[in-house]
């Protein structure tokens, strides 16, 4: 993709919407549809880097509760021609065809390559990626299993989805304290997997979420990882304006010029 003068590319991750309640969660999800609504003005794309719910299962006629306000401002960005793209989360990885079929927004289980302005992008949600958390790679195995999937499908929505979110909050998967602490440059594993990456092809830009802290970390001559942060603490995005990659933070009601 060129992107047309004027326009840019924004980046968003981790929002955890329904977390650690419905009506605790509902004045981020406010803050996120006004960001849409300030972007939406000069975007060429929007990319949503994953766990965007906190909890999301799709049944064969059925999607959990809530979210209306967020699914009807991405359906309004998406049918007025601005091209939105989804990465699943580890909170919201059984997607199964809704977001394509009903907002017609591509959804990808697996990080991929983009070229914007001729400048290379690997992008992702970055769960399970690099050395290291060989327990929940083992565990996320058995997530996409389509026979756990099957399992969980018999499963009454009201208890399947109660189920779920306790286990989510109760294990602090939202962004716990251990989330928050910065690993250092040589120790961050996002940043380890960028650099071996690297080893075989260049990449401009790594971007990812699921580590709920904004960074920016050097991992190669003219490459460097991003981090996208999150929208429970920091509310920080990402902007390609055609020539380089910025985080910002958001804050209601900001100029434009900022």
């Amino acid at each position: 993709m060129q992107l047309p003068e004027g326009k840019k590319i924004y980046f968003s991750s981790d929002n955890h919407l329904g977390a650690p309640t419905a009506a605790e969660s509902k004045p981020r999800e406010q803050k996120f549809i006004a960001w849409l609504d300030e972007v939406k003005q000069d975007a060429a794309a929007i990319f949503l880097l994953g766990d965007l719910f906190d909890f999301w299962f799709e049944y064969k006629t059925v999607v959990p509760k809530g979210f209306v306000r967020v699914l009807g401002k991405l359906a309004e960005i998406s049918d007025s021609g601005i091209p939105i793209h989804f990465f699943v989360g580890n909170h919201d990885l059984w997607m199964h065809g809704y977001f394509e079929e009903e907002l017609n927004i591509p959804v990808y289980h697996d990080p991929k390559e983009f070229v914007f302005n001729n400048k290379r992008f690997f992008i992702g949600h970055g769960d399970g990626k690099g050395p290291g958390d060989k327990g929940y790679k083992r565990m996320k195995k058995v997530f996409v299993n389509p026979f756990s999937k099957w399992l969980f499908r018999w499963v009454h929505p009201d208890i399947g989805v109660r189920l779920a979110q306790h286990l989510s909050v109760k294990n602090k998967l939202i962004s716990g304290d251990e989330d928050q602490q910065f690993l250092g440059e040589e120790n961050e594993w996002l940043a380890q997997y960028a650099k071996r990456k690297l080893e075989t092809k260049h990449y401009d830009y790594f971007v990812f979420g699921h580590r709920h802290l904004p960074m920016e970390i050097q991992v190669g001559d003219n490459s460097t990882y991003f981090n996208l942060g999150d929208w429970i603490n920091h509310y920080t995005y990402g902007v390609f304006d055609g020539e380089k990659f910025k985080l910002k933070e958001f804050e209601l009601y900001q100029s434009r010029n900022q």
